[in-house]
């Protein structure tokens, strides 16, 4: 079914934005289009996702201070940096990305954005999704899209957790309540792919 859903409250959401500026995570000959609301390339295949595709990303992850955040597919490290001033001083985030050139200036740009930060940004680990050994986690952010919810990702919830994830071009809202999976789709999106294929 197709429904908003709890939302992240707009003024947390206003005030993670502004404290984090997209364009110290954008390669420094993209920078000047910051402001555009279009996906830019970030190298290696990947892309910076529209700034109003993120943010309704968000909303309906609904994060809270104190929670832990897998951010899954990092990137240039922009919504790690988000999710990061989401969390507060008591939460954690997590960013992981398979593109382990992009980590150095993600890592860099992360530093200069949130002095203090409670994310960590790491390489996939070959044959793994996620972050299993780091898990259960309140809340997790998928930035690729995938073909199914990867009953994986699901595993590394907690209870009342909620994964946002981009499957075939919808946004798809995933919560676990015990045994109990809710899921609602909200939107039409497109994303790099994710890779599921760990044969």
């Amino acid at each position: 079914m197709e429904h908003d859903g709890p939302r992240q409250p707009q003024a947390a959401l206003e005030a993670a934005f502004r404290a984090v500026p997209r364009e110290r995570f954008l390669p420094p000959e993209l920078r000047h289009r910051a402001g555009e609301d279009v996906p830019l390339p970030i190298g290696e295949g990947q892309t910076s996702s529209q700034p109003t595709t993120v943010r309704n990303m968000l909303a309906l992850l609904d994060v809270r201070q104190g929670h832990r955040v897998l951010d899954l597919g990092s990137g240039s490290g922009w919504t790690t940096a988000l999710l990061d001033h989401l969390v507060g001083p008591a939460g954690e985030v997590l960013g992981v990305e398979r593109q382990e050139r992009l980590l150095g200036p993600a890592r860099a740009a992360l530093a200069e954005t949130a002095p203090e930060p409670r994310a960590r940004l790491r390489a996939a680990h070959p044959g793994v999704l996620g972050a299993p050994q780091d898990a259960p986690f309140d809340r997790i952010l998928v930035s690729a899209g995938a073909h199914r919810c990867p009953p994986e990702l699901v595993d590394q919830l907690g209870e009342d957790g909620v994964m946002v994830i981009p499957v075939q071009e919808r946004i798809l809202r995933v919560v676990r309540r015990g045994e109990e999976i809710e899921q609602s789709t909200h939107g039409a999106y497109r994303f790099v792919p994710l890779i599921e294929d760990h044969s």
